[in-house]
């Protein structure tokens, strides 16, 4: 990657202009002579308030005072990390680079590159790892990502650009914690029935900023299939045959270089996920508004955009509408094991159930066929049943002394 910055001392002037019919009116400009070449460079920003602007320069000249190029305060997480990865990474070994690189490749830039290494704080960084979590990547991948983001991070400590490494988090290992308990019982994690599911879609869609239906479909979606968030955004109209409604499950969407992208199903399992009459409706309308473009996703956001648990979680505020229903423990992966609770709950074989979860071991699925509330109300009522009979036998039993006989036939 790229040579480093040199901090270099610069006096530079200031201005703010206000542009009236932008979004972000007040344009901040610095402006400097480099040293070197003797040409004048200038970085602006445009900024919805004159306070943010004021606030933008002074960060700038603070910079340029303590020796900083002005034009490394203004750089993406993403260019920044370019130029200096070589002495962010310094002491490393070859073996621990290459997953440092595809965490910083595959996770850190798709998810903060885009945003100015001073605007990255502790709460940007903490809900990319959770975000990272969700989308079910495992401990080692968040864990190699997140120490990439560290040594960047670290490196613009040492330049000067930020005061505290905002990389420095804690406690997203607990969330593992709470994965590897849901491994022994996920049907605690299940909604109670469909009133609750249409419960939780419809305050979803009324907490969203513009009460986009679609909100709804996905979580109805998602819960009915018991598939994956990533799977229900990558499925085409060309998936779903309308005439046996069955959906053929070939591709995901998760996050990959430059974004996010669409790829084959985890485990590489193709497999077929009937959809069921209550989630027929909207199935048919998806269908419609797409029109006869096989290839159109079925589900998208407002703008069109493809659809992360990031998306959904944000778009719909789902942590304040789960906790104001009840359902604190609820995040959107827990829509998948309602669906294969209420399938093993209605008698669904464990061969077929495996087959349209696309477990690859067969235990996992078992987790699933703990019995339910009623299945263990109706053991104790038999208990109590048996127990009865056996009190209204009264006395000893008498043990017959007689041995039937056998009677026995020849077949020729």
């Amino acid at each position: 990657m790229g040579e480093v910055l040199p901090p270099i001392g610069v006096k530079v002037s200031e201005d703010i202009e206000y542009r009236a019919g932008f979004p972000n009116p007040f344009r901040a400009r610095v402006r400097w002579k480099d040293p070197q070449t003797k040409r004048r460079v200038s970085r602006s920003e445009m900024l919805p308030t004159e306070d943010a602007a004021q606030a933008w320069l002074t960060r700038l000249r603070k910079a340029a005072s303590r020796g900083i190029d002005p034009a490394a305060a203004t750089m993406t997480l993403a260019e920044y990390g370019q130029v200096n990865w070589a002495l962010a990474m310094r002491g490393l070994e070859a073996k621990t680079m290459d997953p440092y690189r595809a965490g910083w490749r595959l996770r850190v830039v798709p998810t903060l590159g885009h945003l100015p290494v001073i605007a990255v704080t502790n709460g940007l960084t903490d809900r990319a790892v959770y975000g990272w979590i969700a989308d079910e990547c495992s401990r080692s991948t968040v864990k190699n990502s997140l120490a990439a983001l560290v040594r960047v991070m670290e490196q613009a400590v040492r330049d000067g650009l930020i005061d505290v490494n905002p990389a420095r988090i804690v406690g997203w290992q607990h969330e593992y914690k709470r994965a590897e308990d849901e491994l022994d019982d996920p049907r605690s994690l299940a909604l109670r029935d469909w009133k609750a599911l249409e419960q939780l879609a419809d305050s979803l869609v009324e907490r969203s900023a513009d009460q986009f239906p679609g909100w709804g479909d996905v979580v109805k979606f998602e819960a009915c299939t018991a598939t994956r968030i990533g799977e229900v955004s990558g499925v085409r109209a060309c998936d779903i045959d309308p005439k046996t409604w069955i959906w053929d499950l070939c591709r995901q969407t998760t996050p990959g270089p430059g974004g996010l992208i669409d790829k084959g199903t985890k485990g590489k399992r193709r497999r077929k996920v009937p959809l069921i009459p209550e989630i027929r409706p909207l199935v048919e309308r998806r269908l419609a508004a797409v029109g006869h473009d096989p290839m159109a996703r079925l589900f998208t956001g407002p703008r069109g955009g493809r659809i992360t648990t990031a998306v959904l979680r944000d778009a719909t505020h789902w942590d304040e509408v789960v906790v104001r229903l009840g359902y604190e423990y609820l995040r959107r992966h827990d829509l998948r094991h309602t669906g294969l609770t209420w399938m093993a709950d209605a008698g669904v074989p464990l061969h077929v159930l495996r087959k349209i979860a696309g477990h690859g071991s067969l235990a996992t699925t078992q987790r699933y066929l703990h019995p339910d509330l009623r299945s263990i109300e109706l053991a104790g009522e038999a208990l109590s049943a048996h127990l009865a009979r056996t009190r209204t036998e009264v006395g000893p039993r008498v043990v017959p002394t007689e041995v039937v006989g056998r009677h026995l036939r020849v077949v020729r």
